[in-house]
């Protein structure tokens, strides 16, 4: 699976940026896409994800102001992000796990993007 993550930019302190990200290759195999992030000298941390049932689930620190979806044939991914704050700076990376049913068992693995930078200014 190979990803390409776009829309990231610099924006002021309470507006709004989207992410997408879409994927190609064996994207019949995606289960959960997600989005993370990390930071200059942070760890990568998971800031939103969607099952493949469609079940989301965010960050404590992007509740209420960020929200993921895709579309109906899972092969994109994006993150609506509103009210920046400069703490939402970051390298954003869209990332995707997988499980390939083969006749010897399921194999499974994750898939990253390029990561695309937000920049929020104060």
């Amino acid at each position: 699976v190979q990803l390409q993550a776009f829309g990231g930019g610099l924006v002021q302190t309470g507006g709004s940026l989207r992410l997408s990200c879409a994927a190609s290759g064996s994207t019949s195999t995606i289960n959960g896409m997600e989005w993370y992030r990390q930071a200059p000298g942070k760890q990568r941390d998971m800031v939103a994800g969607i099952s493949r049932g469609g079940n989301p689930k965010y960050a404590d620190s992007v509740k209420g102001r960020f929200t993921i979806s895709r579309d109906n044939a899972k092969t994109n991914v994006y993150l609506q992000m509103n009210s920046l704050k400069p703490e939402d700076t970051a390298v954003y990376y869209c990332s995707v796990d997988t499980m390939d049913f083969k006749p010897d068992g399921a194999v499974g693995a994750r898939y990253w993007g390029q990561g695309t930078l937000v920049t929020v200014s104060s």
